[in-house]
């Protein structure tokens, strides 16, 4: 009888861990975005995505709980995206797109004009932020958000009218 208990405890234990595991939508990161630029040219990807946040946010906790952790998600954003995410307040150094050195607030507050939180940033493969969305913003208007960036319509329309045409 104690070695049935031992084998369920074991089997339990073991299935476990694998419920436990867990893929994030984040790639691993160095903070050298002029090197993560080169990354996702050479892996063909569309951009860059950031996640601006702050750890206290509850909406920023929000998309992390109910949208960034989705499998539709981070399927989409891992084939088109090399995907990151930069904490407004962090002193922690960065190298930007241009391969300038300064830490994470600046880069998002003096360089891409964070103010409140989250802000998703969409960047192309020359660096240059062209879509941005502040606030949270549930799993579809998310995902309507990253196709519009990969679809380049937001070259010839605001995303609120290519939102309408996409319901």
């Amino acid at each position: 009888m104690k070695t049935i208990i031992h084998l369920i405890f074991f089997l339990l234990l073991g299935t476990s861990s694998f419920a436990e595991e867990k893929v994030s939508i984040f790639d691993q990161n160095f903070n050298d975005y002029s090197e993560n630029l080169e990354d996702a040219i050479d892996a063909k990807k569309d951009g860059i995505f950031i996640f601006f946040h702050m750890e206290e946010c509850p909406f920023c906790q929000k998309m992390r709980r109910h949208v960034l952790n989705r499998k539709p998600i981070i399927d989409y954003f891992k084939k088109h995206f090399l995907n990151f995410e930069v904490d407004v307040e962090s002193s922690l150094d960065l190298i930007d797109f241009n391969g300038d050195t300064l830490p994470e607030k600046i880069f998002a507050k003096h360089h891409n004009k964070i103010g409140a939180t989250p802000v998703l940033a969409f960047f192309d493969l020359k660096g240059n932020r062209v879509v941005r969305h502040t606030g949270f913003a549930n799993e579809k208007d998310f995902l309507l958000l990253a196709k519009y960036f990969v679809e380049g319509a937001y070259k010839n329309e605001k995303f609120i009218r290519y939102k309408r045409k996409h319901r």
